[in-house]
């Protein structure tokens, strides 16, 4: 996941919120709430850097935390929240593939 671009999915909204954000997906009406302003801003971020890592190092991720901000991407990404994005910048369709990880 590190190496691959994803980006927000555009069946999502994020509200701002004290403690991060909530993000609601209106087509599976699933709510995560996101618990750190860094994860929020790396979300944010996903479709304006290459892949995940360059995300991470955007919003001032120390590299020794990467694998616990993976582990929550991928729990967003089990629901739809953000999806791996093509190489021409779209939004690729929902995989069945998608790993689960624990939640946000």
């Amino acid at each position: 996941m590190l190496d691959e671009p994803w980006t927000l999915s555009p069946s999502v909204a994020l509200r701002p919120e004290p403690f991060g954000a909530l993000a609601y997906h209106f087509g599976n009406r699933k709510l995560s709430f996101l618990k750190r302003p860094e994860l929020v801003t790396v979300v944010q971020g996903l479709g304006d850097h290459t892949d995940v890592r360059a995300a991470l190092h955007a919003a001032g991720v120390p590299e020794q935390q990467h694998a616990s901000y993976v582990e929550a991407l991928r729990g967003l990404a089990a629901t739809d929240m953000i999806r791996p994005r093509s190489t021409t910048g779209e939004p690729a369709a929902p995989s069945a593939t998608t790993t689960a990880g624990a939640p946000a």
